[in-house]
């Protein structure tokens, strides 16, 4: 796990699930170049990913801290879990998040376990189905909790009292 340490960056945990070393064959050898996947979150329900590219591994992972903070989103959370149970999708991957009692913890992979300790969740089933890309998991976590709605919102969406649902 990376963290920053500047004062006004240190309210964001910073999580990099993947980097990648590509190279390029060129008339005098091999050129490497670098791709971080990171994810962003403040602990409090706002969490974004990025992906950076450069020749150095910390620029990579710079840009992508940069790119995550800027594509934040906030999920909704009750109690420190997820109001329903939910599927997110993206290209091939598809993850499923089950909300869980109190006491569970945090039961899930790699790619999405970075995706929800950096937004907060603290009690979460999670199943990862399709593919197991990095990138594609992490994209289809956040989907998935984008799509979250608490019980005011459906509410108000619907045109009717909390308790009537």
């Amino acid at each position: 796990m990376f963290k920053e340490t500047n004062k006004e960056e240190s309210q964001f945990i910073d999580n990099v699930v993947h980097i990648r070393r590509v190279s390029k064959v060129v008339k005098g050898g091999r050129k490497f170049r670098f791709s971080a996947v990171v994810v962003v979150g403040d602990g409090n329900g706002n969490v974004g990913c990025g992906l950076g590219k450069a020749h150095e591994v910390p620029e990579a992972i710079r840009k992508g801290a940069e790119k995550a903070k800027r594509d934040m989103v906030s999920v909704p959370l009750v109690e420190g879990t997820i109001p329903f149970k939910i599927i997110g999708r993206f290209g091939a991957g598809r993850v499923m998040l089950k909300p869980a009692a109190r006491g569970t913890g945090l039961i899930a992979g790699g790619a999405v376990r970075a995706v929800l300790e950096a937004a907060g969740v603290t009690d979460i089933l999670t199943k990862c189905m399709g593919t197991h890309n990095s990138h594609n998991v992490v994209k289809a976590t956040i989907r998935g909790l984008q799509q979250l709605q608490t019980r005011d919102q459906i509410a108000a969406r619907r045109g009717i009292p909390v308790e009537e649902l």
